[in-house]
């Protein structure tokens, strides 16, 4: 039996894993930008959820998200991290500025 090699992250709590959308790389008028100009984008889909919120009597609140949303996260947001060769960005659910 061959061990995977796709590695699965799993955040705790009210923590949400997004993989980034692509930087734009031309403007709408057909302008080839380089990296240095190229905004990182505030938009990515969530990977993987935390299992919630935690109110201080101890029971958990689910979080609002789920695996697949797209959404818009603020500018400064989260811990960027890479496993493999891919790149994420592990952030509180309260960073998540709206779903689209």
């Amino acid at each position: 039996m061959a061990a995977s090699t796709a590695v699965k992250i799993v955040p705790l709590g009210d923590k949400v894993v997004l993989k980034r959308q692509e930087a734009e790389t031309t403007t709408s008028g057909g302008i080839v930008l380089p990296d240095s100009a190229q905004n990182k984008p505030q938009r990515g889909e969530v990977i993987a959820i935390g299992d919630g919120h935690v109110k201080s009597d101890g029971t958990k609140i689910p979080l609002t998200v789920k695996e697949g949303d797209k959404v818009i996260f603020s500018s400064y947001a989260g811990d960027e991290i890479k496993v493999g060769d891919e790149d994420y960005l592990l952030l509180r659910e309260s960073d998540i500025l709206a779903t689209f």
